[in-house]
């Protein structure tokens, strides 16, 4: 049985995955300052002066998903036209005021945050993404329950999701490391392939450091693939404040 991941855990699937991800992080930043400047200019074309569009997550990393700032002063027909002018930039996400509520609309339907992280370990608490015995090739048997993990994370599309691999303690540790590390890796292509985007998705391997609670290191049950979806920016509609919405 699966142990929900830690803050932690979180924390080293970034770090881990840092250098590795230096390219993409690149061009995250290219795409952070190309929709900045669109936006910029679709600002300037609603007339508007003072606002600005930052495109960065509250964690700091580059987001499509800009928080705008400024206009406190204008009225809500012209902060409504700002927040439209904005979300039409090709690439743009979720669109939100700095000073609005959380709370977003777009035509008319409110979007209600899903719960990603307890729909997949629901499906792994009775359930095991198995592999092929010392390899890291995914069982042909885990084909659909990797499909129902996509389907669990699709709504989530957006979040980071970060894919750790564990192992018991069988073995030498470095081979246990770069084995758990191989099969989040192919568990990360296996979800590319289902269509989920692989720029949110974090891998890890720990070996066999993390075993589950109440079992001996030793114990095989200690082989799984654990899923923490650690932060929610949907993509699946592209919402605005509220008119009024402060």
């Amino acid at each position: 049985m699966p142990v929900r991941p830690s803050i932690a855990i979180v924390a080293g699937a970034l770090a881990t995955g840092a250098l590795a991800m230096a390219g993409a992080a690149m061009s995250a930043k290219e795409l952070q300052a190309e929709l900045a400047e669109q936006a910029a200019q679709a600002i300037e074309e609603t007339g508007a002066d003072g606002v600005e569009a930052r495109f960065v997550s509250p964690s700091g990393w580059p987001s499509r998903h800009p928080i705008l700032e400024g206009g406190e002063e204008l009225d809500e027909n012209m902060r409504t036209r700002i927040a439209r002018a904005v979300a039409a930039v090709p690439g743009v996400g979720g669109v939100r005021w700095a000073d609005g509520e959380v709370r977003a609309h777009s035509g008319g339907t409110e979007y209600t945050p899903t719960h990603c992280q307890d729909d997949v370990d629901a499906l792994l608490r009775a359930r095991t993404i198995r592999f092929e015995e010392s390899r890291s090739t995914i069982d042909s048997a885990s084909q659909e329950l990797l499909d129902e993990v996509a389907r669990a994370l699709r709504p989530c599309l957006g979040s980071i999701i970060a894919i750790t691999g564990h192992t018991d303690s069988s073995g030498p540790e470095p081979g246990n490391l770069a084995l758990s590390m191989e099969r989040a890796q192919a568990v990360r292509q296996a979800l590319i392939a289902r269509g989920i985007p692989g720029d949110g998705l974090r891998t890890r391997g720990v070996g066999s450091s993390e075993p589950v609670e109440g079992l001996a290191p030793t114990d095989p049950a200690n082989r799984r693939i654990e899923f923490s979806v650690v932060a929610t920016e949907p993509i699946a509609i592209s919402p605005i404040d509220l008119p009024g919405a402060r």
